[in-house]
């Protein structure tokens, strides 16, 4: 292969920041790796995604002790990819919360998933020995599940397909922070291999609409008022409307999977090129994009055989 693949070749520890939104409400981010949020209330913690690893979520809850020794109450899952949600066990939560699409995806591809992202991300699953199995919700909800941490209020709510179709995001209405999930990244490119690049776009003007003066993004760093969150939107949005319309048209011209994947390379490479994980992506998205195109409307499970023979066969 041409290029190292996926992300094995990422092997630099990062630098983590553990970052106050308002008061008790905190971003965990480390220099383009998943995102982490956490959500202090009366009795209790909330934490949206979990990392990847128990060892991993062990060096989130060192920095939450520093501020609480409250109890971690509830474990939110913003979607199902288990770089996001195998390191749930660690918590000890109540409750592991999730829509019930996130759910449904769980059993039909959670373990192929998982065996995906682990050959993808070998350093973000350091110590995967300490996953005990699958993460599976507790409580799920289709629409909209409001919850109340004594005064504080978190609405975590599906409003449309994205980054996959059983994304949810964390809602503060009071403090108008939000967290997004990776329906929205921040100089990081966005993940498309299980999306709906054509909805995505519409689902992320619903997002814009709420009106958040704070985000975190499901990559790169907090978004710390209004100019920042909508130009995290913008960006993901251009990003995906660019990657659908490109492949669109490959599909009208009858190309290949290859030939589409070089033409969208063109296209994307100048203006996103030096985002994050922009070589990883690539190649995921334009096969998801492509299938969009003609007319498979839910994406294809990806496997770690899947993965392989995608990449040989766009990057030789």
């Amino acid at each position: 292969m041409s290029k190292k693949f996926a992300s094995q070749a990422d092997l630099e520890e990062k630098q983590a920041t553990f970052a106050e939104l308002a008061d008790g409400v905190y971003a965990y981010t480390t220099e383009g790796d998943p995102n982490t949020g956490v959500i202090i209330g009366d009795d209790g913690v909330l934490v949206m995604d979990t990392r990847a690893t128990p060892v991993a979520a062990q060096e989130l809850i060192d920095e939450v002790r520093k501020v609480t020794d409250k109890p971690f109450k509830y474990v939110v899952l913003s979607h199902y990819h288990a770089v996001r949600v195998l390191g749930a066990s660690a918590y000890q939560a109540e409750h592991i919360v999730a829509s019930e699409m996130t759910r449904d995806l769980i059993v039909e591809r959670g373990q192929q998933d998982y065996d995906s992202e682990l050959q993808r991300f070998p350093r973000l699953f350091n110590a995967v020995e300490s996953v005990p199995g699958l993460t599976w919700p507790t409580l799920t909800f289709r629409d909209k599940m409001t919850i109340h941490m004594g005064d504080r209020e978190v609405q975590l709510m599906h409003i449309g397909k994205g980054h996959t179709k059983g994304d949810i995001i964390a809602w503060l209405p009071k403090e108008k922070v939000c967290f997004s999930g990776d329906l929205v990244e921040y100089g990081a490119t966005p993940y498309a291999g299980d999306s709906y690049p054509s909805e995505w776009p519409e689902t992320l003007e619903k997002l814009r609409a709420m009106g958040a003066e704070k985000m975190v993004p499901g990559r790169g760093d907090a978004l710390m008022n209004p100019e920042q969150v909508n130009e995290a939107i913008d960006q993901t949005a251009d990003f995906v409307r660019r990657l659908a319309n490109s492949t669109a048209d490959s599909v009208a011209k009858d190309l290949s999977l290859k030939e589409a994947f070089n033409a969208a390379r063109e296209e994307l490479e100048p203006r996103f090129g030096d985002w994050v994980i922009f070589e990883h992506c690539l190649p995921f998205d334009v096969s998801r994009a492509y299938d969009e195109a003609k007319g498979i409307v839910d994406p294809r499970i990806w496997t770690d055989k899947r993965d392989m023979e995608m990449w040989a066969a766009l990057q030789d």
